[in-house]
């Protein structure tokens, strides 16, 4: 599991560069994710815009990397493609992550 981190105006921004995360990925995606968050930011925005295919455990594992984070931090979503929006949408995913179009969404909200 590849995930790649810039810092965009105190917010991280952390880019998935696989295009599945699924059983085989899921582990390997929450200790990278554990990895990268550890060291604080309280705002941090996963950039899915990569990502065509979520299984249920990759949500799980993208579930338990926003739970790890703790109280008073905050995990956004960015770039779901249409299938992964789906995942969300059923699940109702959606209504607990904030989710933005794209990256540049993402960031002009959060300096606005």
């Amino acid at each position: 599991m590849q995930l790649t981190c810039a810092t965009h105006n105190n917010i991280k921004v952390i880019t998935v560069e696989d295009n599945r995360i699924d059983a085989a990925s899921a582990i390997r995606f929450k200790d990278e994710m554990r990895a990268l968050t550890d060291d604080g930011g309280d705002h941090v925005v996963l950039d899915l815009s990569g990502v065509a295919f979520v299984d249920s455990s990759g949500l799980g594992a993208i579930v338990a990397s926003m739970k790890q984070m703790g109280d008073g931090r905050r995990l956004d979503l960015a770039g779901l493609t249409p299938d992964v929006a789906k995942v969300f949408r059923l699940t109702r995913m959606d209504s607990i992550f904030v989710i933005h179009k794209d990256m540049a969404a993402a960031l002009q909200r959060a300096a606005g």
